[in-house]
């Protein structure tokens, strides 16, 4: 039987933190004790670290298929182990998008052949598909996408009559990526019109700015209330959107939201010194809107941290603002950058777990993980602080883009070991070797 015996670890787990043992047996938690007196086949001192349930990431854009200059399953998910993710969600514009059943399971394929996490996929929304989605079924995918605002092709559903059927119909979570239109392509007009073709970098939060995620996040909270949907509203970054949420466990709520971690780690002062890095849809704004997003992690009113990890190549950020593509590779150093937040008092480190988490798998109905508790799997990530700020090096990077837009910045605490489906998948600096499975959902 496969083991492995995690000694002298403190468990964050359903907002307590307690010394223990926890003890994986053929993929799965077998037991948690104070002490564990067992032999296995890999035994950890975590000599105090922090063992906390493996971060599941419901947003990420593994270009996989299409872009394989951007990245691939095999690569973004042997980064995402290495900053303690265990489980991810792909997003569907992919090449060809995920628009049909044909092509989700030519992705499940790829997943399947290659993917070091476990690993789940959202269903695109077009105009012309909305009876495949009716007739998904439940618990099919993660959950449905819809771009609501100008982001990517064909996937942009604006038409109001569209919207409502996709709302009153959609047989999961719908998550909603939400900015206007009109207002976008006014404002960019106007900041053409002044710089011509080179735009600064620093203009995109005014370019895609508070009043163009308002009207669209607005728009979808309204429709969600009106047709009684599971709505999912992905990335908020500012703090006006925020009075559309209510606070409370996820759990008690058909409408919820998420934040990602560079809309609560940068702000529009960092445009400087990134440039087109930092460019992201929807934009990194201002510092009292990312203040406001902490405090609304606390106060329960964000229910989800995710990364939106959407690697592009360096050469393709160099090119001006209007051609240069929107995303960072965030997934190799979620977790130490989030720990930044614990080390700084903004967020207690229970309330990093359940929104990283557990809030995650109860969100998306996910089938045994998501908590430390006996039965489910052991996915798994140990935390340790570092004796002394280790700087992040711009090389080398596991993600296949080669970059990170953490270059520079010294983080406190680093992933000691990552765990999948009871795998050592990411050990003491190293990648070790796991397979994922898929997510399974209740519904």
């Amino acid at each position: 039987m496969n083991q492995v015996l995690i000694r002298n670890a403190r468990l964050v787990n359903e907002g307590e933190t307690r010394e223990g043992d926890l003890l994986v047996r053929d993929g799965r938690i077998a037991r948690i004790a104070p002490a564990i007196d067992a032999k296995a086949e890999h035994e950890i001192d975590a000599a105090g670290a922090w063992l906390v349930p493996g971060m599941i990431d419901d947003q990420v854009h593994f270009r996989d298929p299409g872009a394989p200059h951007k990245g691939n399953f095999a690569s973004e998910s042997r980064a995402a182990v290495a900053g303690g993710i265990t489980s991810v969600m792909d997003m569907p514009n992919t090449q060809p998008p995920t628009l049909d059943l044909a092509a989700l399971e030519a992705k499940e394929r790829r997943a399947a052949a290659s993917a070091w996490t476990n690993y789940g996929f959202h269903f695109g929304v077009s105009h012309d598909n909305l009876d495949r989605v009716a007739a998904l079924p439940a618990d099919r995918v993660a959950a449905v996408k819809v771009f609501m605002g100008a982001s990517t092709g064909d996937m942009l559903v604006d038409d109001p009559v569209v919207l409502e059927r996709l709302f009153a119909t959609c047989p999961t979570p719908l998550l909603a990526h939400c900015e206007d239109t009109p207002r976008i392509q006014a404002r960019e007009a106007e900041a053409r019109a002044r710089f011509g073709e080179a735009i600064p970098a620093e203009w995109h939060p005014w370019i895609r700015d508070h009043e163009a995620c308002y009207r669209s996040s607005s728009l979808a909270v309204a429709l969600a209330r009106r047709h009684g949907t599971q709505l999912h509203v992905l990335h908020l970054t500012t703090a006006r959107e925020l009075a559309l949420f209510e606070a409370g466990p996820v759990s008690d709520k058909r409408i919820t939201a998420e934040v990602c971690l560079h809309h609560l780690l940068f702000d529009e002062g960092d445009y400087a010194d990134l440039g087109h890095r930092l460019k992201c849809n929807p934009a990194v704004k201002g510092r009292a809107d990312r203040d406001a997003l902490r405090r609304a992690l606390v106060e329960g009113r964000l229910d989800i941290i995710g990364t939106d990890h959407a690697p592009h190549a360096l050469a393709e950020k160099r090119r001006p603002y209007a051609s240069a593509p929107a995303g960072l590779p965030l997934v190799e150093h979620a977790l130490p950058a989030l720990m930044e937040l614990v080390a700084d008092g903004v967020l207690p480190l229970e309330t990093l777990v359940a929104k990283t988490s557990h809030a995650v798998a109860e969100r998306f109905a996910i089938v045994e993980r998501g908590y430390l508790r006996e039965g489910y799997w052991a996915d798994l990530a140990l935390l340790r602080a570092l004796p002394t700020p280790r700087a992040v090096a711009e090389r080398p990077v596991l993600a296949h883009c080669g970059w990170t837009p953490f270059a520079g910045w010294h983080f406190r605490h680093e992933v000691m070991a990552t765990l999948v489906s009871g795998q050592l998948a990411w050990y003491r600096g190293r990648p070790e070797a796991s397979r994922g499975r898929p997510l399974r959902f209740a519904r």
